[in-house]
């Protein structure tokens, strides 16, 4: 029986090459995570050993699963994520949010896929996936593109010490990606995002878009300052409607908080001193925008998508990486903090984490970009 593996390149056989007991990855995106995976998995797993795949999520594992069951002609159980092969060789997949499940067995691999993304990963090696090591002297594969400077990071850290060997690529050093898609996303990305995603050079403050030294160089007061224009996030469910006033200069001369009911909303932006306001009229916000539009205010709005929402970020991000904006300590500085993106295949998303507020960051991001929009189009006289 014959089975056909990947053809490594020239980046990826050097770490195929390595003997070395615990081996990290830390490599860009569309490096070839995937192919080197299935090589180490299948390889092992022929010759009759025992393989651990895990992946942050049963998702990912599933998804996996059915890549490798689509190249080995081999027994597998769907339910349990098992692939049977010659010699009593298996290949099981895991999660990371279930670690545990590991305990009592024992494997002759174990490959760990976007191991900056499992949680408590730290605690995850040294309880529960280096034990089951210790039988077959086994190998561990670590494989991830950076979420800042984690553990992961850390065991990356361990280059030169007994049994660990670390590689490092970026997109570049996959020969066959072009590299003009990669030059398209530099200018596409916010250089933070771009920097992590495709350089894998970890970033200081995780997966948040704006860096935690740039956030903290925008720290102001707030400006006594005309306003010139407004950001305004309307509440949904449980959040708050923030307001962000900007003067001329990008400096937040205006800022509101608040939870009240829908009436004494539209009477709050109703009495704002007079500025354009560009608001967030997604869902619950378009029938607001349209009684103060008829009651004479200076509004516009804006649908987030995941479009609008990208470039919305990336404007802020650019602002804030380059100084051009301020804003005072508190609830605005604490939500930019925690702010994260995810980098999906359908682009990067933005949000706050689960359980978390970003009101204040988006109406910022708002009032940016009417501030940016009518300066570039001469629409505000400033003095």
């Amino acid at each position: 029986m014959r089975i056909e593996l990947p053809k490594p390149h020239i980046n990826q056989n050097k770490i195929l090459e390595c003997d070395r007991r615990f081996i990290v990855v830390m490599c860009g995106r569309r490096f070839g995570k995937s192919e080197l995976s299935q090589i180490f998995s299948i390889s092992e797993a022929i010759k009759g050993g025992q393989v651990a795949y895990i992946t942050p999520t049963y998702k990912l594992a599933k998804a996996f699963f059915e890549r490798l069951i689509a190249a080995l002609p081999f027994k597998n159980n769907i339910s349990n994520l098992k692939i049977y092969c010659p010699n009593n060789g298996s290949i099981e997949f895991y999660t990371g949010e279930r670690l545990d499940n590991l305990r009592g067995r024992k494997f002759h691999l174990v490959i760990i896929d976007e191991a900056a993304f499992i949680p408590n990963l730290e605690d995850g090696w040294n309880n529960s996936i280096r034990p089951t090591l210790t039988d077959y002297q086994g190998k561990a594969v670590f494989l991830s593109t950076p979420r800042g400077k984690n553990f992961f990071y850390s065991m990356f850290m361990k280059q030169g010490e007994n049994d660990w060997q670390s590689f490092k690529f970026s997109t570049y050093d996959n020969p066959y990606i072009n590299h003009r898609e990669i030059e398209d996303a530099k200018i596409q990305l916010p250089k933070v995002v771009f920097e992590q995603e495709y350089l894998a050079n970890p970033s200081e403050n995780s997966a948040n878009p704006f860096g935690n030294t740039f956030i903290r160089n925008c720290v102001k007061p707030i400006s006594g300052q005309p306003i010139v224009c407004y950001g305004i996030d309307l509440a949904k469910s449980v959040d708050f409607t923030v307001i962000v006033g900007l003067d001329k200069s990008g400096n937040v001369a205006y800022f509101d908080r608040f939870q009240m009911d829908w009436h004494n909303t539209k009477e709050t932006i109703k009495r704002l001193p007079i500025a354009p306001i560009l608001a967030d009229s997604t869902g619950v916000g378009d029938p607001i925008l349209e009684d103060l539009i008829r009651d004479g205010v200076n509004i516009q709005g804006l649908k987030f998508t995941n479009q609008s929402k990208q470039q919305l970020m990336e404007g802020l991000a650019q602002a804030i990486q380059q100084a051009r904006i301020g804003y005072p300590d508190g609830v605005i500085v604490d939500e930019l903090d925690i702010f994260e993106y995810k980098f999906t295949a359908n682009g990067v998303r933005y949000s706050a984490p689960s359980g978390f507020h970003d009101d204040c960051v988006m109406a910022l991001a708002l009032a940016w970009q009417n501030l940016d929009l009518k300066k570039g189009s001469g629409r505000y006289a400033f003095a």
